[in-house]
């Protein structure tokens, strides 16, 4: 939305037809294609095979390479993608005329945390800044929107509902997410902790571990659900764990690795007796045993971008990346590192820290 958020949903139908505005009929295609466009791009998204929507429609996604493409049509590949590329201008123009689905465009605190994580992880990993951009624009609204007096909201201003541990536990993984992607900014770390300490306050179970699913000052209930194993979504219990742990490490603050261990310590019969149920919690008590490699990066933007993007591009669950400012003041002492001419690197694991290191090769040998 224009704000920033995301929205919740759209309807899988539109005029009464599931997926009428997003799926295809041959001959309705071959309607608005020239003779060549249609070859090229029927044969680069199957609509010479059989439907792929329910044996009556075809929902368009690329099936045959461009190269083999251009090979079955004796056409130079660079032709192919140009006849493609018009044919795809001209189907979205005829698809912009068809009714739209419905859109519930109500902001949910816990579902955007969702969004914003895999948003800002793509935008890592790919090397995407417009997505990162829509992370931070999302991260940025939910705080201004949605963050009253230090409470945070399960949804947009319309509501006023408190949010519940999924909203502060999901949204503390989107900012460790997000603070990974471009240089940290000390507002969202502050933010972190702010959700930290009020899932510790607000949330845990003092007395025998865990958190509930609503604050303490919520209204009263027949049964206060605290549950650990994961469902359509993962639990928050298991996502509190695991993201406490990290955002502990990151700051240098035991509680939030305390509180963790509770968690991993209340729910551990369970996790022993059906571990594939509890897969949030699993990653949470292997972080326990094994805390991921915290990377601080320090120096010019341009080096460290590219220091950043050698580390995206490798499989590295078990490492967090940070660049950090030039200003340090307003971050913890853990982070608290100097900054020089050239990039450099120190790898810590807990409180300890190796050596800084000057180049690319040395520091991912040091992770390897």
């Amino acid at each position: 939305m224009g704000e920033g958020g995301y929205c919740s949903s759209l309807d899988a139908d539109s005029e009464g037809e599931e997926g009428r505005f997003y799926v295809w009929q041959r001959d309705e295609v071959a309607q608005h294609l020239g003779a060549d466009e249609f070859a090229a791009f029927a044969a680069h998204y199957g609509l010479d095979a059989a439907p792929n929507f329910e044996g009556h429609a075809w929902h368009l996604h690329a099936k045959v390479p461009l190269a083999d493409v251009a090979s079955r049509l004796g056409r130079p590949p660079v032709e192919c993608e140009a006849l493609i590329a018009s044919a795809r201008a001209r189907l979205f123009a005829v698809r912009e005329a068809r009714v739209r689905p419905g859109r519930d465009d109500k902001v949910l605190t816990a579902w955007n945390a969702l969004a914003i994580d895999g948003m800002a992880f793509a935008a890592r990993v790919f090397g995407e800044p417009r997505w990162a951009d829509s992370a931070r624009r999302a991260i940025d609204f939910i705080r201004a929107a949605m963050w009253r007096d230090g409470r945070l909201l399960a949804t947009d201003s319309r509501a006023q509902l408190n949010g519940y541990l999924d909203d502060h536990a999901f949204l503390l993984a989107a900012l460790l997410e997000l603070m990974q992607g471009d240089m940290l900014r000390a507002a969202d770390l502050h933010f972190a902790c702010e959700l930290a300490e009020l899932m510790l306050g607000q949330f845990e179970d003092a007395r025998d571990g865990g958190f509930f699913f609503t604050r303490h000052d919520h209204e009263a209930l027949v049964l206060r659900p605290k549950s650990g194993h994961d469902g359509s979504v993962a639990s928050g219990n298991g996502v509190a764990a695991l993201q406490l742990q990290r955002l502990g490490h990151l700051v240098g603050e035991p509680r939030y690795l305390e509180a963790a261990g509770r968690t991993l310590a209340l729910f551990a019969s369970e996790v022993l007796r059906v571990p594939q149920g509890f897969a949030t919690l699993v990653a949470a008590l292997a972080d326990c045993h094994s805390p991921p490699a915290l990377v601080l990066l320090t120096g010019p933007p341009a080096a460290t971008d590219t220091w950043r993007a050698e580390l995206a591009a490798r499989y590295l669950p078990g490492v967090i990346s940070l660049r950090l400012p030039d200003d340090t003041a307003d971050l913890p002492a853990m982070l608290a590192r100097p900054r020089g001419a050239r990039p450099q690197a120190w790898v810590c694991r807990g409180s300890q820290c190796l050596p800084p290191v000057a180049d690319i090769e040395s520091l991912l040998k040091s992770l390897s």
